[in-house]
């Protein structure tokens, strides 16, 4: 049996991370928002990620069943939770609305309760992001709020 590391990842989740048979770093982020990321890593460069596969909370419980692994208990799902407070990284599609819009123009803390407190453009990152902040295809959000509140953000930054 693999040996798989587990880290709290404060407001975000926990990251589950073993290596292959093969020698390939697998990782899985389980957001507090009910979303998964899976990730390969190269085995040349530790640090580089091959591919990404991101499940919500219905598509990670179908993979589970097809690889034969037990569904996540409620307990479990609660030691990723602190009370009121949740953070996540939401992508921009090139089809949404958000894309060549602003952050005030898009109304997002009132829509949503979420607040956008960085974004990452072209691997830069830029800090406390104003109102007039132009929001472009392909830039990650990086927001705060309550899991209700990333769930609707992430709708209103996607389609």
């Amino acid at each position: 049996m693999r040996e798989i590391t587990e880290v709290q990842l404060p407001g975000v989740g926990v990251r589950y991370e073993f290596e292959s048979s093969r020698g390939e770093r697998i990782a899985v982020v389980a957001h507090r928002s009910g979303r998964y990321e899976l990730a390969l890593y190269s085995r040349g460069d530790p640090d580089s990620c091959r591919s990404i596969l991101e499940l919500d909370g219905d598509d990670a419980v179908a993979l589970a069943e097809i690889l034969g692994a037990p569904r996540l208990t409620e307990a479990a799902a609660a030691m990723q939770r602190i009370e009121g407070l949740a953070i996540d990284w939401i992508t921009v599609e090139p089809r949404s609305t958000a894309a060549g819009a602003t952050i005030a123009q898009g109304e997002y803390r009132t829509k949503t309760g979420a607040t956008i407190v960085a974004v990452i453009r072209d691997n830069v990152s830029l800090p406390a992001p104003e109102p007039t902040f132009t929001l472009q295809p392909g830039d990650v959000a990086l927001a705060v709020g309550t899991s209700d509140g990333l769930t609707q953000l992430r709708s209103l930054l996607t389609r």
